[in-house]
């Protein structure tokens, strides 16, 4: 009786906090500032959500079924959780969770749960299909653990959403061999029957199957892989080989960013001149860069027509493919600013503008608010966008005078 007791005093502390903080972090976005019972991460994660989220709506958002179940067949997580499946149905069973396996974007392609469980977890579509990313369902233990790559609890009113108050929550990131988070597992449960040793047994399980994953994965066949190189280029400049940052300068980044883009390659004088632009500069500094870089990637780079030869991942490709795909949402998720800001070659500038255009337009276009509510956070001076977002607002929804404060300083500057 005693946990119990326990458990309730904490879930009304955090009830408490929730009442006094998310309203004015919904007008204001002040967020609290030390003392009663709420995490600095949980505070951070609700304001974050409330420019996409809605925290009264009743469930998550559901992707199309044979998306997901083309996502399921092709996802390297697949074999190692059938082969953990009778260890990860007995835990559910008998600790009275519902388990599920999420991929890198948050989205459930597995569950298991007893008949009661499933049916609870089945109203707030935490079943396959369901989005737990943070733009789509807020602050969850899935959403924490995807945008920090650690183990995750959250605990009733920690949510955002309220439908998810009476519910505790246990996960843990599953990492590939070259060290990219794939996925979460998750275990479930109702409140009151929360308990420490499930983030435990949650990072016990995740650690199993991980383990699979390197057995595994080195046996598919070559186009089966995981990319061997990952580029992230939007608000952020960041290089990994096989799980292991590339130091590069500048200039080299700026070099495999427009080969990522253009996968049918440059010529070397269109390369040129897409870095440089009319400055003057030798055919040596220019080869010595592509040289420097070939390096870097052990290979990689065709010679004669520059074109990348190894398997590349780019955030600025995935953006654009999801545009071309009609999805915003991913889009806008994947968008996290400029590409490599700081540059002023030519060719970058072009991309940069490209991609900033075709973002916004897919903005504009949309009628959901929350897009135009989400983007206009890294577009503070846009006043179309936010006057987009208060058409597609209704009259009773606190979200608008998130959106009218940014438009009156968009006007007034």
């Amino acid at each position: 009786m005693g946990r119990r007791s326990d458990l309730r005093r904490r879930r009304a502390g955090l009830e408490d906090e929730w009442s006094r903080w998310v309203p004015r972090l919904k007008v204001a976005g002040t967020l609290p500032i030390g003392g009663g019972s709420l995490r600095q991460e949980v505070t951070e994660s609700w304001a974050r959500s409330l420019t996409s989220v809605d925290p009264g709506r009743d469930s998550a958002p559901v992707a199309d079924g044979g998306a997901v179940h083309r996502l399921w067949s092709g996802s390297p997580l697949r074999g190692p959780v059938d082969g953990l499946a009778d260890e990860l149905r007995s835990v559910a069973d008998d600790a009275g969770f519902v388990t599920a396996v999420t991929d890198e974007s948050g989205t459930i392609l597995w569950t298991y749960g007893g008949q009661a469980m499933r049916r609870r977890a089945e109203w707030v579509n935490f079943a396959p299909g369901g989005r737990w990313d943070e733009e789509a369902m807020g602050t969850n233990a899935v959403s924490l653990a995807l945008r920090t790559g650690r183990p995750s609890t959250v605990f009733s009113a920690e949510h955002l959403v309220t439908a998810l108050h009476g519910w505790a929550c246990y996960c843990a990131p599953i990492h590939g061999p070259d060290g990219h988070v794939l996925g979460v597992l998750d275990l479930s449960t109702t409140w009151d029957r929360s308990h420490p040793l499930a983030i435990s047994t949650v990072r016990g399980l995740a650690s199993a199957i991980e383990a699979e994953l390197r057995t595994e994965l080195p046996l598919r066949p070559p186009e089966d892989r995981l990319p061997q190189l990952r580029l992230n280029c939007l608000g952020t400049e960041k290089a990994v080989r096989d799980g292991v940052p590339l130091l590069l300068r500048p200039r080299q980044l700026e070099i495999l960013t427009l080969l990522a883009l253009e996968p049918d390659g440059y010529t070397p004088d269109r390369l040129r001149e897409a870095l440089y632009g009319d400055r003057a500069v030798t055919a040596s500094t220019f080869k010595a860069e592509i040289s420097h870089l070939r390096r870097a990637l052990g290979g990689g780079i065709a010679t004669r027509r520059y074109t990348l030869t190894t398997p590349v991942s780019c955030d600025a490709v995935d953006v654009l493919r999801a545009l071309e795909s009609g999805d915003t949402e991913t889009a806008l998720r994947l968008y996290r600013g400029p590409l490599l800001a700081r540059s002023e070659a030519p060719g970058i500038e072009e991309w940069r503008t490209h991609l900033e255009v075709a973002v916004r337009e897919a903005v504009l276009a949309s009628t959901r608010p929350e897009h135009a509510l989400r983007y206009g956070g890294r577009a503070p001076y846009d006043a179309e966008v936010h006057e987009h977002a208060l058409r597609l607002f209704g009259p009773a929804d606190a979200r608008r005078a998130i959106a009218a404060g940014r438009l009156t300083t968009a006007l007034r500057d």
